[in-house]
């Protein structure tokens, strides 16, 4: 190819290229290269071409081709620019400046603009590298090369900017021609700004200063620089401030840095390195406290100055501000650490580590020599700096480690011996030491080399204030050396301090002490004790404002948990002006200071006590004992407030355990008595009479203690009065207390007193604490106790009208003493109104004045209201006694005042009144109003069926109120034989019979001595009733005798005392008088009841009927008759007769009357008609109607499990009804209701709560002596045992049942009034109970004895016959054997013996079983179906039917060709699906059928009891089994996952267990 053809190809490939057909313009050019291998355009083309197609390796290889054959042609050269700013590649950057020198080269001859673009992309990239030097060179040439082109002023000026700006960052990291480099720049820049001074060229002076500061070597040029500019700006802060942090870096503080300081404050008086330098002067000049004021405000605004730090540090140590000290040297070395290591800071650190030391020396803290030591460790070399050591060995001192302190002390007496630090060092050791002598001889060597040291003369003071006894009296050396101290560095607080404690304790100048302990506590605000010092002589000088601002300046700038004595003083100065609530706030913050001063708890706890916050104050002397455990103030606290709130009793243990720690201590001698006193009041406020007169005894002898310790306290005969006193309400019989000896004149034990002759005694310590303070108070308490010694009984009457006149002086004395007090004129007015003094009219004016003196005064209007009704004003008493309601509604008084006038005007709402009083208080008065007028209601038949005694009587529960209310009352008055009858009236009504018994007992000995014959002969009537009624027949038979047996009622209870006792012939007598003068039908028709039941207790049936049937003819037949002729029908089983008295009971009796008996008979008459299924009805029915009857309900209970079990459930249910009824059901109620949950099935297993076991265990706690109970007992438990055999668990218990069995046994032995026949029948029931189960349990030997014994004793029971022979054949049957025929003969003939028990004929089919005599057992079970049908027992029939199906399924499985046995089996279930939805039945149907193949039905009948919700887990557990493997059988696997997951569900681990297998095996 020829040249001319290689021009034609290369334009053909340049015209690809401009098309961007690039890989056309590559195939071009290597067309020209296999010609011309170095053809200079085919590669840049080529490396062009390669560009753009992305390939940069290639275009790279290729321009560097076409520059190595042409160097100086730029074409290539641009081209591989472009490619190398193109792509971002490391190495491409990397090449990228030589290519621009190149072409820089290149352009310096041809094209200058092209060279100044090169020149500043050739900038940026060095830039970017942080190649300064490069940059500083390259740029200035580019300048250079305007330079030449004499450019104008203006753009140099922006070219020498730009470079300022290019190399103005990290300027101290330069190399030295880099900076100067930059120097230059800037003073070029400078010289060509056109205006000045301008803000361009201001900006430009400050950018130029502040490089210059971050450069050290060019100190001297930043001086020149700064003050250049500060004369042309003077008004300008920002080269002085450069100026000034340049001298203060470099400690300068001559005259030059001086004038700059100041220049700078006068510009800017706030300017922060202005005031450091301000601070730093004065500093040089000694003024220590400007100098830490400045410097602390300068750093406030330049914080990173280090040598700043440092001055401030060294003025707060000047001013002994150590803390503050501390933490400047901290910021100091904390900037040290974050600037570049160099000498300077390394010598800047070490100052500031020894400033920190010697702060922290000063502080005088333990934890703070530590600190100190360390920070000495860290000062480089800082061992062979004496004064160090000696800071160090300080420290060490200050620690309390005395070796290494006098270590160094040695070293530098070694090295250093008359250095002023050694010797002082060495006077604090000795000082340490208490070795005086030789301290104040080092003190005063350290004097003689440094007279200028405070400190010295300081401690030299403290070695003479303590060294020996005479300088301690005399403290004149010591005081000098204070002086001099004090005058050497006024800054310094111990100092002053020490001089208030000269003042206050040698000289006795309270007003310098004080003057002084300001000072010290001014310089030194953490000077608790100056401070304390100051505040406490202010207070005892009358100064409290100054007293309280020292305080409140304290506490205003304390922080919190600080200050604490600042705020103990102002919390105890505020108590003291009754500020309590800011007394608490400030408490609160000095406990936040120290939370375990006890202390502070104490008078935090008095705080709250003075405003009243009771618990509060207790918690906080409780917290201060727990403190302090030793301080008996604080245990005196607490157990006064526990008294004061009432809780008396805790109280007492808390006064014991001062008594037991500090001995006879009369406040808490004087606590107990009070307390114990306390507890007499509320217990004679419950009519706890006996326990109130325990507590007097104590009270009495713990005040006796007290009064021994200090007779002379008149409180204390006060309450030895007030205790004796106590005990008027109490009934003398009642009155027999021990009284110390020392009271009643013996030196020591105990006199027992009654109640006379502790009135006595209680007037007598009156009398002795009037001698001792004769009070008002006294005389008033003086008067009431001669009162109620003159109402006491055993008080002959003479003796009685003079202390009702010694009483009536001595409240007049006190009314005389203090006529104001409203409380003695109304004990006047009560003592004036009394029997033996009558002066209603003064009595009248008494209570008056009392109103007079006190408006809201309830007790003497009450008493003003009680005078007026005695006199008949009934208008005015109902006005008083108005008035007292409306003043205190809760006064019980009042009320009964008002109860009294409506008695006397007959108003119907007397007995509301009298209840009202007994729900407010209890009161004797109204205690018996209440009863008399519950008992008169009660007696009224008329009015029974009346409002007011559904709501008065019923409603308010009054029987049970009235008969509380009067038992407290006759347990005080024992000798109002009305109280007594009422009581035991209400009684009565209760069924409280001994109780009854007890108290008409009482009310006949009452009347016994007295003359009121017919009130006598009616409390032996009701005395002889109610001993009748607990079985004392001889005692009733007595007490009727007494009387003179001419009443109706008389006659009558005599009649039954004798029929009871079993004296029929006599009762009958009695009973033919008593018919004699009976004057109603009704008391005839009762007489002759009576009669007919004598009558068939004589075995006279037919007698009894006549007597019944003559009842039933009267006009006004008798209820009662009526029910005993229904009852001989049924006891006779006479359907007729019973039904036909049923029928006539029925027409006589109404609504509610005698629900239950007609129930009971009407359920009794259906049984003897054999309609089983209507018995339960018909308690239903009645329920229905009277559903709030709980003896419906237990009748329910009891009917249900033996005519209805399948409603067992319902029945238990009854029973939980009547026993939440009335609880007085529960003995039966609880037992009927664990008998149905038995018939029910119910186990603990499916409800823990609500099982038999536990209903009986709850009957057992309540009726322990009911046999019944522990016979339900046994078969709960072997419910439970034969569950748990079921479910493959362990028993807990084996033997329980005979431990029950022996309860029953015990129980039966004690119980009375119940038929021989039920206590045989549950005997034998329970022994047969512990029998099975002893078999259950195979403990054949215990069962088969046990048998025998008791056959022994009751050979003709058929069925303790038939139980052993099942216990002998069990043994016998378990050994496989084939039983002889007559063994089987004779099993047989011992089951048709007993032929009533269907079980027994189970038992004996399971017996054939066994023996392979299938038919045998078939008919078997069909004779116990027969005899379950005959027995109308459901639960027997169903029983029979399944063990029938059973006994035919086993054939049916056993391959029997016989196909009765599946049609016996269908029959059999069919018949019990009719009787109930039995979830076994339809499991046999469907075993049938899986042992039959009939696959359907098998999978239809088996699903059917696996997922039926009430079905037995047991029987869903065998279906579940058979359904699994019939399933896979059928490989079923969708129903087998569902199958499985109702198993898991019900934790069936035997299907899944069987699962796993049948997938193993397959």
């Amino acid at each position: 190819m020829s040249s001319k053809e290689v021009k034609a190809v290369l334009k053909t490939a340049r015209e690809a290229i401009r098309n961007k057909d690039y890989k056309e313009a590559l195939k071009q050019c290597k067309a020209v290269l296999k010609l011309e291998k170095n053809n200079y355009n085919a590669w840049v083309f080529i490396g062009l071409a390669a560009a753009e197609l992305e390939q940069p390796d290639q275009a790279q290889a290729a321009y560097r081709k076409a520059t190595e054959i042409e160097p100086e042609q730029l074409l290539a050269w641009q081209g591989l620019g472009n490619l190398y700013e193109k792509i971002n590649q490391k190495d491409f950057k990397q090449e990228l400046p030589n290519v621009y020198q190149k072409l820089m080269e290149l352009y310096l001859s041809s094209e200058k603009q092209k060279w100044y673009e090169v020149c500043q992309k050739l900038v940026e990239l060095y830039h970017q590298d942080k190649n300064y030097l490069k940059v500083a060179q390259t740029w200035h040439e580019f300048i250079k090369m305007k330079q030449d082109e004499d450019v104008k002023n203006s753009e140099l000026y922006e070219l020498w900017k730009r470079m300022t700006l290019l190399l103005g960052q990290d300027v101290e990291s330069h190399d030295r021609e880099t900076q100067q480099l930059l120097i230059t720049a800037f003073e070029n820049a400078i010289s060509c700004v056109e205006e000045v001074p301008s803000e361009e060229h201001r900006m430009l002076y400050q950018h130029f200063i502040c490089c210059l500061s971050k450069l050290p070597s060019e100190e001297t040029k930043l001086k020149e620089m700064c003050g250049s500019m500060a004369s042309l700006y003077p008004s300008l802060c920002y080269p002085l401030e450069v100026l000034a942090l340049l001298y203060i870096n470099s400690e300068d503080v001559s005259e030059e840095a001086c004038r700059c300081y100041s220049s700078l404050v006068e510009l800017e008086p706030l300017n922060g390195a202005g005031l450091i330098g301000a601070g730093i002067k004065a500093l040089h000049d000694k003024n220590y406290g400007t100098a830490s004021e400045n410097l602390s405000q300068g750093l406030q605004k330049v914080s990173s100055c280090p040598s700043a730090w440092c001055y401030l540090a060294k003025a707060e140590l000047k001013i002994h501000k150590s803390a503050k000290a501390i933490l400047s040297c901290e910021q100091a070395i904390k900037a040290l650490t974050q600037a570049e290591p160099s000498s300077r800071s390394i010598l800047q650190k070490n100052t500031a580590l020894r400033l920190k030391a010697e702060a922290l020396v000063e502080s005088s803290d333990l934890h703070s020599a530590g600190e100190a030591i360390k920070a000495i460790e860290q000062i480089s070399d800082g061992d062979n700096d004496p004064e160090i050591c000696a800071i160090k060995g300080q420290a060490y001192l200050q620690e309390g480690s005395v070796d290494l302190a006098s270590q160094i002390l040695n070293k530098l007496r070694h090295s250093y011996p008359q250095l002023a630090e050694t010797f002082f060092l060495e006077g604090q050791l000795y000082y340490y030491q208490k070795n005086y002598s030789d301290a104040e001889k080092s003190f005063q060597h350290a004097i003689e080399r440094k007279p200028e040291t405070a400190v010295y003369y300081y401690y030299l003071g403290l070695t003479y204030w303590y060294m020996s006894e005479e300088t301690k009296r005399d403290k004149t050396k010591a005081i000098t050396q204070f002086l001099k101290s004090a005058k050497l560095d006024p800054y310094l607080p111990k100092v002053f301090c020490y001089l208030g404690h000269y003042y206050r304790e040698v000289a006795g100048d309270k007003g310098r002490a004080r003057g002084c302990y300001k000072k010290a506590f001014e310089l030194d605000g953490n000077d608790g004790e100056s401070g304390a010092a100051a505040v406490d002589i202010s207070m005892e000088l009358g100064d409290m404002d100054s007293a309280l601002a020292i305080l409140s300046g304290v506490t205003g700038k304390a922080s919190a948990g600080s200050a604490k004595w600042a705020w103990l003083r102002r919390g105890l100065f505020y108590l003291r002006v009754g500020q309590h609530s800011k007394a608490v706030s400030d408490f609160h913050a000095a406990l936040r200071a120290d939370p375990k001063d006890a202390n502070c708890w104490e008078c935090l706890g008095e705080a709250y006590l003075s405003r009243g916050g009771y618990t509060t104050a207790l918690k906080s002397f409780m917290k201060a004992s727990e403190l302090s455990p030793d301080s008996v103030y604080s245990m005196y606290k607490i157990a006064s407030i526990k008294q004061i709130l009432g809780t008396y009793r805790e109280a007492i243990i808390e006064y014991h355990q001062i008594i037991k720690t500090s001995g006879e201590y009369v406040p808490a001698l004087k606590g107990l008595g009070e307390c114990h006193l306390m507890l007499a009041k509320d217990a004679l406020g419950d009519f706890l009479d006996a326990k109130a007169v325990d507590c007097i005894e104590k009270s009495l002898q713990f005040l006796t203690r007290a009064v021994q310790q200090r007779p002379d306290l008149s409180c204390l005969w006060k309450l030895l009065g007030d205790a004796c006193t106590c005990l008027h309400r109490v009934s003398p019989s009642k009155v027999k207390a021990n009284v110390p000896g020392a009271l009643v004149g013996q030196n020591e034990g105990l006199q027992i007193m009654g109640k006379s002759g502790i009135l006595e005694l209680g007037g007598r310590c009156y009398g002795r604490a009037l001698k001792l303070q004769p009070t008002a108070n006294l005389w008033c308490d003086l008067g009431i106790n001669y009162y109620y010694q003159a109402r006491d009984s055993d008080i002959i009457k003479s003796n009685s009208d003079g202390l009702l006149e010694k009483s009536l002086q001595c409240v007049k004395k006190a009314v005389m003493m203090d006529s104001g007090n409203y409380q003695y004129w109304n004990v006047l007015g009560v003592i004036s109104s009394s029997k033996g003094i009558n002066n209603h009219a003064l009595a009248q004016h008494a209570f008056i004045k009392s109103i007079q003196c006190e408006q809201n005064n309830v007790a003497a209007w009450t008493n003003l209201g009680a005078l007026y009704l005695v006199n008949e004003s009934i208008e005015l008493s109902h006005q008083a006694f108005n008035v007292a309601q409306s003043l205190e509604p809760s006064y019980v008084r009042c009320w009964i005042g008002q109860a009294l006038i409506a008695e006397v005007v007959g108003s119907y709402e007397t007995m509301d009144l009298f209840r009202h009083t007994t729900e407010l208080l209890l009161h004797e008065e109204g205690a018996k109003g209440y009863a008399q007028w519950v008992c008169t209601t009660l007696q009224d038949k008329s009015k029974r069926n009346t409002d007011l005694y559904r709501y008065g009587i019923v409603q308010m529960n009054a029987v049970t109120a009235a008969h509380l209310a009067l038992t407290k009352y006759t347990e005080r008055i024992r000798d109002d034989h009305a109280a007594f009858s009422m009581l035991g009236y209400l009684s009565e009504h209760l069924n409280l019979r001994i109780q009854a018994r007890e108290a008409y007992g009482r009310a006949v000995s009452i009347l016994h001595d007295m003359e009121d014959q017919v009130n006598y002969n009616v409390a032996l009537r009701n005395y002889g009733r109610s001993l009748c009624a607990t079985g004392h027949y001889d005692e009733a038979i007595q007490a009727h005798s007494t009387t003179p047996l001419t009443d109706f009622d008389d006659l009558t209870g005599i009649a039954l005392a004798y029929f009871k006792k079993g004296l029929l012939q006599d009762s009958v007598k009695a009973y033919r008088k008593a018919l004699s003068i009976a004057k109603s039908e009704q008391e005839k028709a009762h007489i002759l009841t009576a009669l007919a039941i004598i009558e068939y207790k004589q075995g006279e049936a037919e007698s009894s009927k006549t007597l019944l049937f003559k009842c039933s003819v009267l006009k006004e037949p008798s209820i009662e008759s009526l029910q005993a002729l229904c009852a001989l029908g049924v006891a006779k089983r006479d359907v007729t007769l019973a039904t036909a008295a049923l029928n006539e009971l029925l027409k006589h009796s109404r609504g509610k009357d005698n629900i239950y008996e007609r129930c009971l008979i009407t359920s009794a008459i259906y049984i003897l008609q054999g309609r089983y299924g209507v018995v339960h009805r018909q308690a239903c029915k009645a329920i229905h109607s009277h559903p709030g009857n709980p003896q419906l309900w237990s009748l329910l209970s009891r009917l249900v499990p033996r005519y209805a079990p399948r409603n067992a459930k319902g029945g238990a249910v009854a029973g939980s009804v009547a026993h939440i009824l009335n609880l007085s059901q529960a003995k039966e109620s609880l037992l009927y209701a664990a008998v149905n949950e038995l018939a029910a099935g119910t186990l603990s297993t499916d409800n823990e709560k609500r099982n038999p076991l536990k209903t009986l265990q709850r009957s057992a706690r309540y009726f322990p002596d009911n046999p019944a109970v522990w016979a339900g007992l046994m078969a709960a438990c072997k419910a439970e045992h034969a569950a748990s055999f079921l479910r493959d668990v362990p028993s807990k218990e084996r033997s329980i049942n005979t431990a029950l069995l022996v309860s029953v046994k015990s129980k039966t032995q004690t119980i009375k009034n119940v038929p021989i026949n039920y206590v045989q029948a549950l005997e034998n029931w329970s022994l047969c109970q512990a029998v099975s189960t002893l078999k259950d349990q195979d403990r054949i030997s215990e069962a088969e004895s046990l048998c025998k014994k008791a056959l022994q004793s009751c050979p003709d029971q058929p069925s303790l016959f038939l139980l052993l022979r099942q216990v002998e054949a069990k043994q016998l049957l378990r050994s496989r054997a084939q039983l002889p025929e007559p063994v089987l003969e004779e099993l047989k003939k011992t089951v048709m013996s007993g032929a009533t028990s269907y079980t027994a004929w189970h038992w004996l089919a399971d017996v054939y079983q066994c023996q392979g005599l299938m038919m045998d057992a078939e008919m078997c079970y069909r004779k116990s179906l027969q005899l379950a049908s005959q027995q109308g027992s459901w639960n027997g029939k169903l029983s029979s039917l399944l063990r029938l199906a059973l006994l035919a399924l086993r054939m049916c499985m056993a391959q029997d060709a016989d196909s009765r046995w599946p049609a016996l089996l269908q029959e059999a279930t069919s018949e019990a699906l009719k009787m109930t939805a039995c979830p076994l039945a339809i499991l046999l149907q469907g075993l049938l059928q899986f042992s039959t193949k009939g696959s359907r039905k098998t999978h239809q009948l088996l699903e059917k009891v696996v997922y039926q919700s009430a079905c037995s887990e047991t029987v869903a557990s065998v279906a579940r089994w058979y359904l699994l493997r019939h399933l896979h059988a059928k490989n079923d696997d969708m129903l087998i996952d569902v199958l499985l997951q109702n198993a898991k569900a019900k934790g069936d681990d035997r299907v899944l267990n069987l699962y796993s297998q049948l997938v193993a095996a397959s």
